[in-house]
């Protein structure tokens, strides 16, 4: 027997003022994740998006690489901890010219499990350097020679 769509039709409910207020926050935040998605997916470029949208990733300045380096001030002999004159001396003298561009230097405290298990604490650095992605073989081998002059100095 064929149906009707006379047969079909249901009387409707009207929706509650809580039903509205969800069906209203709900549709809100589709429409945000609709509008924010295209500029999630370009913010997270690859290489593949790089390719599609150079324009996009070109109007949003040349990439830069961040380099974190942290540098106890314990010494493993047992002397004096690098005091913030000698540290700051090594930042003068073994950072400033290969990075004249400008650097951030960061007090902190770290910790780490030594061989035997112990958990060894001191007061440290964190220097953080931006440079151009371009330019990262180069500074590469400055970073390396910054990590090597510090373990020889202190």
């Amino acid at each position: 027997m064929p149906i009707s769509m006379r047969s079909l039709r249901r009387p409707v409910k009207p929706l509650s003022v809580r039903q509205r207020t969800l069906l209203a926050v709900v549709g809100a935040a589709v429409a945000v994740l609709a509008v924010g998605a295209p500029t999630a997916q370009a913010t997270l470029h690859d290489r593949r998006s790089a390719a599609v949208a150079p324009a996009a990733v070109a109007s949003r300045g040349d990439a830069y690489i961040e380099t974190r380096l942290f540098f106890g001030t314990r010494r493993p002999d047992g002397g004096p901890d690098v005091t913030g004159a000698q540290f700051t001396a090594f930042i003068d003298r073994m950072v400033t010219p290969d990075f004249p561009e400008g650097l951030t230097v960061q007090e902190g405290r770290g910790q780490w499990r030594d061989s035997n298990g112990v958990i060894e604490r001191e007061r440290s650095y964190e220097l953080i350097l931006l440079y151009p992605a371009a330019e990262s073989r180069a500074r590469d081998a400055r970073i390396e020679r910054i990590r090597d002059a510090y373990a020889e100095a202190y």
